[in-house]
């Protein structure tokens, strides 16, 4: 405070003078709050502090090649170094991914035309559509479209929605999801579980090695798990890919979704029932059908080849430090969608990805925390590795896994954690692809300790086992574990679990309101789960056993083939 407004207060006398006086300038500001102290267990307050900053309106929505990325991956970097990791890529904490960053222009119409009937579909309204091309301008002149079922070819099941026909310059029509979800039929794939044929990345890859010119999935909420608003957000901002160079894969000009009502008028014009399509594309025996319609399509993009970052830390093995066990989780969201805002009220575009997947990386860190400073030591180096670009596609693992810090024959085990519960504690713990690999035998005990039990997830339909970054280790042969959460609540039992995801899944995932919310964010069983993930990776980075998949996995002959190859060389 001013000496001269203290001295007008003792001068009571005065007082009048003292108001002649010129205002003093006003206080200094106030010293900024300490830091946050980090203790060295896993626990609430140190998580959720992680939590806030990572998934603040400071960081943008943490978009991969933004602002919002250089703040993501420095302060993961800042975190990993103040537990006592070291850097991960050899000298450096980075790791650099080359991706190509696209962005439709949301002008872009389609244009169908039935005979002498021309339709134009709007982008974000009736479709959304984009290229992996790297092509800034995309023209496609009068393809023939096709309607193709699932889009799926699956020799083992007997299964070819492309059969005889000539796919070149075509543009095919598919429903999301497996032929046995729609037409509830255990018998037809694994029926209302979702395979890798049902996931919309698969179905695009097929239509391009079949080699046609575009690919459209239908959306039905059920069969994708998610609504049209999580479609059009997830589509409406810039995508990425890796460069052709990073993935030799044939590529398609132009993919994309039709909305419900869309595909109902495409149909419509064709003389087809899009009820009794889904009836007919889940029998076997399906033929691709003409819709006696043709597409065109000028797509103009913006074109960027960019650089993102995965961050890599690592904790050395006291013994085996040739081997390590590996914990992920992604550090991307969507970033800002600047003149799209989709929460009316507020007028909020920042996608700050609080439970996607802020919690993950926070988890991470918490685990990396404990680890330095538990006794004993880890034997295996554990890698702590947070990856970009899950949003687009699962790239910044995929380019892990081609470029990988440790060979891959060396990792004995994956542990992923993307998106934990913040619902409360739970009697029962959700693993992701339950029945895949041995290392749910090094969980299962540890969750018996907490009174907890293990079970598959409940919408199996959703393929959530493909839709996080352990996919691309899975794919490679890794044994890779996805768990966390659970639907039996201690609090409310399994209605309120279920309300509870339900309630997310509607209203906060791929939306701006997915932000930390210190009052209705139960962390008690966040923790419960953090300490299972890292009570596996500790007895398996403290031995020296080598997980497998269990028998009849379909990655097990690749892990096979892996650990065959180092026999071979002579381990």
């Amino acid at each position: 405070m001013p000496r001269k407004f203290l001295l007008c207060l003792a001068a009571g006398a005065a007082l009048s003078a003292c108001r002649q006086e010129p205002t003093p300038p006003p206080p200094p500001a106030q010293a900024p709050a300490p830091a946050h102290a980090f203790s060295t267990d896993i626990n609430a307050a140190d998580f959720a502090e992680l939590v806030k900053t990572l998934a603040s309106d400071e960081f943008e929505g943490r978009a991969p090649g933004s602002h919002g990325e250089q703040l993501s991956v420095e302060y993961i970097r800042d975190q990993m170094q103040r537990i006592g990791l070291q850097p991960g890529n050899g000298d450096s904490w980075f790791q650099e991914v080359p991706m190509t960053e696209t962005l439709a222009a949301p002008s872009t119409v389609l244009t169908l035309q039935h005979g002498d009937t021309r339709r134009t579909l709007a982008f974000g309204s009736d479709m959304v559509v984009g290229t992996r091309s790297g092509q800034p301008e995309v023209k496609i002149d009068a393809s023939d479209m096709v309607f193709v079922g699932y889009g799926v070819d699956a020799p083992e099941q007997d299964w070819n929605d492309y059969a005889g026909q000539d796919w070149k310059g075509k543009t095919v029509v598919m429903f999301v999801n497996d032929p046995g979800f729609h037409a509830d039929d255990a018998r037809l794939f694994e029926g209302k579980r979702m395979t890798y044929y049902g996931r919309w990345t698969y179905k695009f890859e097929e239509a391009a090695r079949k080699g046609a010119a575009a690919a459209l999935i239908v959306h039905d909420t059920a069969g994708a798990s998610y609504g049209w608003d999580v479609v059009r957000s997830s589509w409406g901002g810039a995508q990425y890919d890796l460069p052709v160079a990073e993935d030799k894969e044939p590529r398609l000009q132009a993919q994309g979704w039709l909305s419900a009502e869309a595909a109902r008028q495409l149909f419509a014009g064709a003389g087809l029932d899009l009820d009794k399509a889904y009836r007919d594309a889940g029998r076997r025996g399906f033929k691709p059908v003409p819709l006696h319609t043709t597409l065109s399509l000028d797509l103009k993009s913006s074109i960027a080849e960019k650089k993102s970052r995965n961050v890599v830390g690592v904790l050395p093995g006291a013994s085996r430090a040739d081997e390590a066990v590996l914990y992920m989780a992604h550090w991307d969201h969507l970033g800002r969608h600047e003149g799209q805002a989709h929460d009316a009220q507020a007028g909020d575009d920042i996608y700050n990805g609080a439970v996607d997947n802020a919690t993950g990386v926070a988890g991470i860190l918490e685990i990396a925390d404990a680890m330095v400073h538990q006794q004993p030591a880890p034997q295996r180096s554990v890698v702590f590795l947070a990856v970009t670009l899950e949003e687009s596609g699962l790239l910044g693992s995929q380019y892990y896994v081609n470029h990988p810090t440790f060979p891959l024959d060396k990792i004995a085990g994956v542990i992923n954690i993307d998106a934990m519960s913040v619902n409360g504690r739970t009697r029962d713990m959700t693993v992701t692809g339950y029945g895949s690999s041995e290392l749910e035998d090094i969980l299962k005990p540890l969750a018996k300790e907490q009174n907890r039990t293990l079970h598959a997830e409940s919408a199996v339909q959703s393929g959530f086992y493909f839709r996080s970054d352990h996919f691309n280790f899975a794919k490679a042969g890794v044994p890779a574990l996805y768990a966390g959460g659970g639907r039996d609540l201690l609090e409310g039992g399994i209605d309120a679990g279920r309300k509870a995801a339900e309630t997310y899944a509607r209203e906060r995932y791929h939306s701006p309101r997915d932000e930390y919310d210190a009052a209705t964010w139960k962390l008690d069983g966040t923790m419960q789960d953090l300490e299972l993930m890292y009570g596996v990776g500790r007895e398996l980075a403290g031995g020296d056993s080598w997980p497998n998949w269990y028998e009849g996995n379909p990655f097990k002959a690749n892990r096979d083939r892996m650990m065959e190859g180092r026999r071979g060389a002579g381990e």
